[in-house]
């Protein structure tokens, strides 16, 4: 299936959100939950599936919700349909802090792997799949276990990442970088995960035992701050459930908590 044309704009710095406009009969798919409001004339609907196949019967809507169940993902994906007579919008916005990604499927070949939560929405007719991890190496060590997203179309789709977002190029060459921070790369790039070397390196560096190994020709998506990152700091400092809690030094965060009242 071709998928839809639609326009867009990113609206924001670091707290995105894209705001899709959707000509009469249009549709657009989107993760549960993550629309943020849309004009009158829009509806939408939970399916199975994401109506990338109009001849799908109900056991392939099945297999392919199955499919994003096994990626942690929710069951059903919300379908928005314009039916007005002109033109509408919708917007939807990411889960937490960071940039959203506008990608135009054609220009990168059509397919893009990707961190299993990191799609947002897409035009209609876009395929979203899942791909396993040949390697026993990336799939136990690799963050993102032996199953990735797949997204296939010929048009727009768009990816959420935490932090700033930096694109990168590669032309043989080969990056590495922390599991964590690999968000997505296009077709022809290769996948796999390296163990630091040296014993101190590997339990005193602080930047873990594994490293994300990138090479090939394509381009590679990484983001700043994972989101995981970001919680196990708020989880380290938060108060724990005697009230006690643990400051940005251990002198320092007892005086800032007496001078606090705490």
């Amino acid at each position: 299936m071709q998928c839809e044309e639609i326009e867009y704009e990113i609206i924001g710095e670091t707290m995105q959100m894209v705001e899709i406009e959707l000509d009469p009969g249009e549709t657009v798919i989107a993760e549960a939950g993550s629309m943020n409001y849309m004009e009158e004339g829009i509806t939408y609907e939970s399916k199975m599936g994401d109506g990338s196949n109009a001849d799908e019967g109900f056991m392939g809507k099945l297999w392919q919700a199955g499919k994003r169940v096994i990626t942690g993902e929710s069951l059903f994906m919300t379908h928005f349909h314009n039916t007005a007579s002109q033109k509408r919008r919708v917007a939807f916005a990411s889960p937490f802090p960071g940039k959203i990604i506008a990608l135009n499927m054609t220009e990168i070949g059509g397919k893009i792997i990707c961190q299993k939560d990191s799609f947002l929405c897409a035009a209609l007719g876009t395929s979203l799949g899942i791909t396993f991890n040949k390697k026993l190496g990336a799939g136990f060590f690799g963050g993102e276990g032996f199953i990735l997203q797949k997204i296939e179309g010929d048009g727009m789709a768009f990816m959420h990442a935490s932090g700033t977002l930096i694109e990168r190029k590669l032309n043989g060459e080969t990056l590495r970088l922390d599991t964590g921070c690999l968000v997505a790369f296009s077709d022809g790039v290769d996948y796999n995960i390296e163990m630091v070397k040296g014993l101190k390196s590997m339990f005193f560096g602080g930047e873990g035992m594994f490293l994300a190994t990138l090479s090939g020709h394509g381009t590679v998506w990484i983001q700043s701050l994972p989101f995981s990152r970001l919680a196990d700091r708020i989880l380290a400092h938060a108060p724990s459930r005697g009230g006690s809690s643990q400051g940005e030094g251990s002198v320092l965060g007892g005086v800032g908590r007496i001078l606090d009242g705490d």
